[in-house]
């Protein structure tokens, strides 16, 4: 039944991006199709991820949240692309083009808070971090409550698209205006507080809820450097600003959660955050060291013949392609011992140990060896060793975690 349901809801998503995705292209260049074929994108990673975990977790909520948060907000954007073709593309063809504009711009609201204040306040289990945390779940609450209330009595809609339209429900009282301001500059609290229920959670976490947690850490992380770099590419005027620099970083977010909540390769998290710090350190490194040879050697070349040179481009590639293994080595390493230090001094014991098997003939101080390796990498509450050959037992009964 449950299975039914988020398919359901899940085929609805879906058939609503494909009528909004057909208005936008009938609406250019007032709306933009590209702009909207990005968010519906990531609106259907969300719908997906919300469809599994409703079916497969239904006692997690995080999934019916996905499913009927990327419904409401694509529903919205198909009400927001209706009025504008009922009241720009083609006036006077549709009937009720400023209720459609109304609606959409609360609904789409209401969607995105179901998808991102709550999965914030109850990721990954779908409970509070503890029963503390009920006044700003019931806060969040009250504050989609007043969201709608502010949006059904302003005035115009926050769609810049249809600033002209007036809301036939909107009322022109000066207290309003305020209100709006007070709405919108207030949102980015409503994150933070999220934010510090991810954190409070993440320091008394442990096994399975801490690798989750990394999992989500890991695709916001990834989403904030680059909503960074695009960003200051839009500044300096590289890329233009566009729904690909707010929406495609997103992608991620729900493809982390799929997975912590699934728990689908769980703890291959620490080799991808590991693997993640490795080569973007190296590729930072080679592109400046790149750079740094393409500009030396092209001025050498200048300074001898009083012209550039193709050659320097060669000179350079050849010395990433010789620097790429010995510097990859050893950012490797800088990130094992600096990060991951338990696993690097296990491993260095290994290591030790493995040269002690080559040479070592003693078998009562291999034994000893071999059961003070187990306990340093390990870290057992308890350690026995048995011998067939001669049915002895070497224990070590005094070693507690």
């Amino acid at each position: 039944m449950r299975g039914r349901a988020a398919g359901g809801v899940w085929a609805s998503t879906v058939l609503a991006m494909a009528l909004t995705l057909l208005l936008a292209a009938l609406n250019e260049p007032t709306s933009s199709l590209r702009n909207t074929a990005f968010i519906s994108l990531v609106l259907l990673a969300f719908s997906t991820v919300g469809a599994l975990i409703w079916s497969r977790r239904p006692e997690n909520p995080i999934g019916w949240l996905f499913c009927f948060g990327a419904f409401l907000w694509i529903f919205g954007e198909l009400a927001l692309e209706y009025g504008v073709y009922a009241l720009i593309t083609a006036p006077d063809t549709l009937p009720a083009g400023a209720w459609a504009v109304w609606f959409g711009g609360w609904v789409r609201g209401v969607g995105w808070f179901l998808i991102v204040a709550f999965l914030l306040l109850l990721f990954p289990n779908g409970r509070l971090p503890s029963p503390r945390w009920r006044p700003v779940l019931w806060g969040a609450v009250a504050y989609v409550g007043f969201f709608t209330v502010v949006v059904l009595l302003a005035p115009v809609s926050n769609d810049t698209r249809l600033a002209f339209v007036r809301n036939p429900l909107g009322l022109e009282v000066e207290i309003i205006n305020p209100l709006l301001e007070l709405l919108y500059f207030t949102i980015p609290l409503l994150l933070v507080v999220g934010a510090a229920a991810v954190i409070v959670r993440f320091r008394h976490s442990r096994g399975e809820e801490r690798q989750q947690l990394k999992w989500f850490a890991y695709a916001v992380g990834v989403m904030v450097v680059l909503f960074v770099l695009w960003f200051s590419l839009a500044l300096t005027g590289l890329v233009a600003v566009g729904a690909l620099v707010f929406t495609i970083p997103l992608m991620g977010l729900p493809i982390a959660v799929g997975v912590a909540i699934l728990r689908y390769r769980l703890y291959d998290i620490d080799l991808v955050i590991n693997r993640t710090l490795v080569y973007v350190a190296l590729t930072a490194l080679l592109a400046a060291t790149y750079l740094g040879a393409v500009v030396l050697s092209q001025g050498i070349i200048r300074a001898l013949t009083g012209q550039e040179s193709q050659l320097a481009i060669v000179v350079s590639t050849l010395v990433i392609a010789a620097l790429f293994n010995p510097l990859r080595r050893r950012i490797q390493s800088f990130v094992d011992r600096r990060f991951y230090r338990k696993k690097y001094d296990a491993r260095k014991t290994l290591d030790a140990f493995s040269a002690t098997l080559r040479e070592e003939t003693n078998l009562e101080a291999l034994n000893g060896e071999l059961v003070s390796v187990v306990r340093e990498t390990m870290q057992p509450a308890h350690v026995s060793l048995w011998l067939r050959g001669n049915e002895r037992r070497l224990e070590d009964a005094g070693m507690h975690s």
